[in-house]
């Protein structure tokens, strides 16, 4: 399946307001290679593994598959991760016909506050809602994986 998402950083915290769900995540790398990452992710009560691969150009689109596993498999695949585990809070937040999914990040990433949004095609028209911020689409260094191995708090200014 090929994802095609946009990325954002948020300018205020408004969104929480218009928050429909809200959920902790927990994540790991097995692997956090450019070319190809996988992940371990806790969901409240179950794991996820996803196999992503490398984006396009443009940071557009990208490979992704994922697979839900059981909450024990993913605690004791976590332990097998790299270094630089991710701690977000993640609300997903309609907007017209889509969803936004903006994750406030915790630990060595705190102060970070990230959407993300799945299209359907590239060209894809969408609502920006007020406390949208700069487009961060294709930036790798907010990439999750990039997260775990550099995080917020050596880089913000």
């Amino acid at each position: 399946m090929i994802e095609i998402e946009r990325k954002f950083l948020v300018s205020s915290e408004a969104f929480k307001s218009k928050a429909i769900r809200s959920y902790s995540i927990k994540q790991g790398f097995l692997n956090s290679h450019p070319n190809r990452t996988v992940r371990i992710r806790i969901l409240d009560d179950k794991g996820i593994l996803t196999v992503k691969g490398k984006s396009s150009i443009d940071g557009l689109s990208r490979f992704e598959w994922e697979k839900i596993i059981s909450y024990n498999e993913a605690i004791n695949l976590l332990d097998l991760c790299e270094e630089g585990i991710i701690d977000k809070q993640r609300y997903e937040i309609k907007a017209g016909e889509h969803i936004y999914e903006v994750d406030e990040f915790f630990g060595d990433n705190e102060g970070l506050i990230v959407a993300e949004l799945e299209l359907k095609s590239v060209d894809e028209e969408f609502i920006k809602p007020k406390w949208l911020g700069d487009e961060i689409t294709g930036d790798i260094k907010y990439y999750n994986s990039k997260l775990s191995n550099n995080p917020y708090k050596n880089w913000k200014s």
